[in-house]
This record gives C-alpha cells, structure tokens and sequence, in this order.
C-alpha cells in the first residue's frame, strides 16, 4: 500500500484553500526570515531566534503579496482562499499540525486574527515626488 503524503491528505480534508496558498505562506515566512529580518534576537544561538510572531508573519504576508504581485495582490490571495488575516492562521495551524511548521509555547491561531483590513492592506502605496526632489 502506497502512503499518501500529508499535503495531499490536508488538501483533502481542508479544500477552503489552494496548494498555492500553502505555498505562499511558506514563501511569505521565508521573506520575513531572510529578506526582513524579523527574526533576529539578542542570541544568535538560540532557536527562538528563528521563530516569528502571527503578527509578524502577517506583515511580511502583505508586504511579499505586493512585492510578488502588485495590484494584483488581493485578487491573487482571494484566489487562492485567502480573504483575512485569519486564513494565514489557519494554513500556519494546518501546517503545524502535519508537521510542516513548528510553533512555540507563546503560539496561538487567534494572533493571526484581525491584523489588517483585507480591503486596504494590499493598495500599493505612492508617494509624489515635488517638483524640488526631481
């Protein structure tokens, strides 16, 4: 008998989002490692120096969505079956739970809950140079 992997039992079992999705977390948790650096602490020894807040790692959702992707940001994540904050959460808890992500004693699903507004937190934002800073 052949084993089924654990993403394509999670894919079964929680169809609300696209393998995307999962993939973008991944991604998204990687930028917010290597590219925003959120997870430096006092001691570069220590594990918990490589672990980030839901807060944070919303952020650093946001901020790659609109690195990768634009305008088009939003309309991406909803495809994918991303429409909250609080979705993040729950691909972080279902990758936790096939042991594809680790949490911390601190950890909850509910810090990833309510940490910007969907709507606005993916307008690109501008900023006008004045006619002395050309």
């Amino acid at each position: 008998m052949t084993a089924i992997h654990p993403f394509t039992e999670l894919l079964d079992r929680d169809r609300r989002y696209k393998l995307e999705a999962y993939q973008f977390i991944r991604e998204a948790l990687s930028y917010a490692h290597d590219v925003m650096r959120m997870h430096e602490a006092p001691d570069p020894e220590s594990e918990e120096t490589r672990h980030i807040t839901g807060q944070q790692l919303c952020e650093a959702c946001r901020v790659y969505a609109l690195e990768q992707y634009g305008f088009m940001a939003k309309l991406v994540l909803n495809r994918w079956g991303l429409n909250c904050t609080g979705d993040f959460g729950e691909i972080v808890y279902n990758l936790i739970e096939i042991e594809q992500m680790k949490k911390s004693e601190s950890d909850r699903r509910e810090d990833f809950d309510d940490a910007y507004d969907f709507d606005t937190a993916f307008e690109p934002q501008f900023s006008v140079a004045s006619p002395d800073e050309v």
